[in-house]
């Protein structure tokens, strides 16, 4: 995996690839405007990029930052790139990450359907806490609550 280049997005050109990515991947993609406007906050939300030889922006993940802890807003990874691994790499730098900022716990909520999405999580130990009724539109459904805590040496 040496050709991966993961690092955080740090302005609106590569935006558009995020985008594509985004509307491939969620019923209800997040806006343009949203991400223009995070990358307004640097100090609270993270975007990081995974970038391949042949893709600028082969997948991505945001995060929030709030005391020591990140909520994960998304993670996904082109639709011509999944089933590869590049998920699992991506979020566990995002947490590397996350834990060296003093951020070591995680939260984020996934949709009862989303069952690869759940085993991706479940490997980097999170695990279910809660569940949010009719948390998510464009079908309605309900949300799991999952959380990570930092694994005790």
């Amino acid at each position: 995996m040496s050709e991966i280049v993961i690092e955080r997005l740090s302005g609106l050109a590569d935006l558009e690839g995020l985008l594509d990515i985004e509307r491939a991947s969620f019923n209800n993609p997040t806006s343009r405007e949203w991400y223009e406007r995070e990358l307004g906050r640097p100090d609270v939300c993270f975007i990081y990029v995974l970038r391949l030889p042949a893709r600028p922006v082969a997948g991505f993940c945001t995060f929030w930052r709030v005391a020591d802890q990140i909520h994960i807003n998304n993670l996904a990874v082109h639709p011509e790139h999944r089933r590869g691994g590049l998920g699992r790499h991506l979020l566990a730098r995002v947490l590397e990450e996350a834990e060296r900022m003093g951020a070591p716990n995680a939260t984020l909520e996934v949709r009862r359907s989303n069952e690869a999405a759940q085993r991706l999580y479940d490997t980097a130990g999170f695990r279910v806490t809660a569940t949010r009724t009719g948390y998510y539109t464009q079908p309605i459904e309900d949300a799991l609550i999952l959380w990570r805590t930092p694994r005790i040496p």
